[in-house]
């Protein structure tokens, strides 16, 4: 249960943050606003490691990790901002998050079957593709003006 409601805020502070981020970008440039975003995001993620992780583990254990490319997430991380901010800003807020948790879901499902990045591998299941299927026919049908 706390999983989900996890999830949930999860995603609401992505819809507000894309939503600010977009707003900015357009006052600024999205690149510039970009940067904004990371900056901040590493001056509260240095914050919290500080107060809540330091002594437990050590920078130094970044070194250890075993595959790599998996260093790259924040690298991702500033190209999803990005292409936040101009999905948003070319399909406004409810579109946009429809379209990304959509792909998001695809992708993820994808890295389960296929065991990607050292993800568990899943047995292929039709429900889950009709699930996906639905979700595709409503972003169709929210896309649809009359």
């Amino acid at each position: 249960m706390w999983g989900f409601l996890i999830a949930m805020l999860s995603g609401a502070l992505m819809s507000v943050q894309g939503v600010f981020n977009t707003g900015v970008t357009k006052q600024t440039g999205p690149w510039l606003a970009n940067c904004f975003v990371q900056l901040t995001g590493f001056i509260v993620c240095v914050s919290l490691f500080l107060f809540m992780e330091a002594g437990k583990v050590s920078i130094g254990d970044l070194f250890k990790v075993n595959q790599k490319y998996m260093l790259f997430g924040g690298v991702i991380g500033a190209f999803i901002t990005f292409t936040v901010i101009k999905s948003m800003a070319s399909l406004g807020p409810a579109k946009a998050v429809l379209a990304i948790v959509i792909t998001q879901v695809v992708v993820a499902y994808l890295i389960e079957l296929f065991g990607w990045f050292g993800v568990e591998k899943v047995d292929f299941s039709w429900v889950k593709l009709i699930g996906i299927l639905v979700a595709i026919a409503g972003l169709v049908v929210f896309k649809w003006e009359s």
